[in-house]
């Protein structure tokens, strides 16, 4: 499950996510964008449902300097130890430059060179290494986590899918349908774990949901990392209209050109038993972690929607 919840503040959230292991939920994964931080929600989560395993999906490594990044990550192994997966990313310009002051300049090689500072960072080593997209000199935990976490990447195509598989452990992806995995799975190896965060709305007014899942799509997928995912995947034609009209200024025509058959396929809604089912096909093609983000707007308030898709 994504904490905090949609739509209540973290501290709205603590009766909820305590209940999440009592209900059958596994694990605990939080965001990063511009609400709350990547940490401290997995640092609460570890006290009020300690049965929970936590992760971040994804924390940017261009907006934290190394350094602060490896603290805050043995802080939360520290606080669940073997219980707390590292996710990290390049995430997106928006964020990195227009939103934190940072730089977005070579993300494949700045996620690359971030974990493999991390790795050794976590483990306790002292770390002087210039890498190629920074240099490190005499950094050292003054407190290494006992069992360093895991840590997995934010790999939407070839090149960090292979990079996940090769040198992390797991790989996150993102707004792909079940029919989407096999692409996905096919290039990593079938023992790496692969995560989706899948976004889900309990509500059988399927106009609404589209009205209101068409929003986030188009601000989604004109992201340039998810456009390239999206014609990847296959969906450069049948979206090729909605690009068009971004790239024009054009937000509402974006809109409406996005087709119904595209919100279906990347978002999970209905009445709970057909999500679970539709959660179940992610599984079923090869999809190891579904981690559920609640959309609120549906008749189904969300504590009751976290109960009833139940595992």
């Amino acid at each position: 499950m994504t904490i905090p919840f949609y739509d209540r503040s973290l501290a709205g959230s603590k009766e909820l996510i305590a209940e999440l292991p009592a209900l059958g939920y596994t694990d605990a994964w939080s965001a990063e964008v511009n609400g709350v931080d990547g940490f401290t929600p997995l640092a609460l989560a570890a006290e009020w449902a300690p049965e929970l395993r936590l992760g971040s999906a994804i924390v940017p490594v261009s907006t934290r300097g190394p350094g602060l990044l490896a603290m805050s990550a043995a802080t939360l192994a520290d606080l669940a130890p073997g219980r707390f997966v590292l996710g990290i990313g390049a995430s997106s310009p928006a964020i990195v430059e227009q939103w934190n002051a940072g730089e977005f300049v070579k993300p494949y090689a700045r996620t690359r060179d971030t974990l493999r500072f991390l790795k050794k960072a976590l483990r306790g080593e002292k770390v002087s290494e210039t890498y190629e997209t920074f240099a490190v000199k005499g950094f050292k935990l003054e407190r290494a986590p006992k069992t360093p976490p895991k840590i997995v990447l934010a790999a939407l195509r070839p090149r960090m899918l292979h990079l996940a598989a090769e040198e992390a452990d797991g790989a996150i992806t993102n707004w792909l349908s079940p029919e989407d995995v096999p692409k996905v799975r096919e290039e990593i190896a079938p023992d790496t774990e692969l995560i989706a965060r899948l976004f889900v709305c309990v509500s059988e007014d399927t106009e609404k949901v589209r009205e209101m899942a068409r929003w986030m799509l188009t601000t989604y997928l004109n992201v340039p990392v998810y456009a390239e995912f999206h014609r990847w995947l296959g969906r450069g034609e049948i979206l090729k209209p909605m690009f068009d009209a971004w790239a024009a200024g054009d937000r509402q025509g974006a809109l409406k050109a996005l087709p119904d058959e595209v919100v279906d396929e990347l978002v999970v809604h209905g009445d709970a038993q057909t999500c679970k089912a539709r959660i179940q096909k992610y599984v079923d093609q090869g999809l190891n972690t579904p981690v559920l983000a609640l959309i609120p707007g549906g008749e189904v308030p969300i504590a009751q929607a976290v109960r009833d898709l139940a595992p």
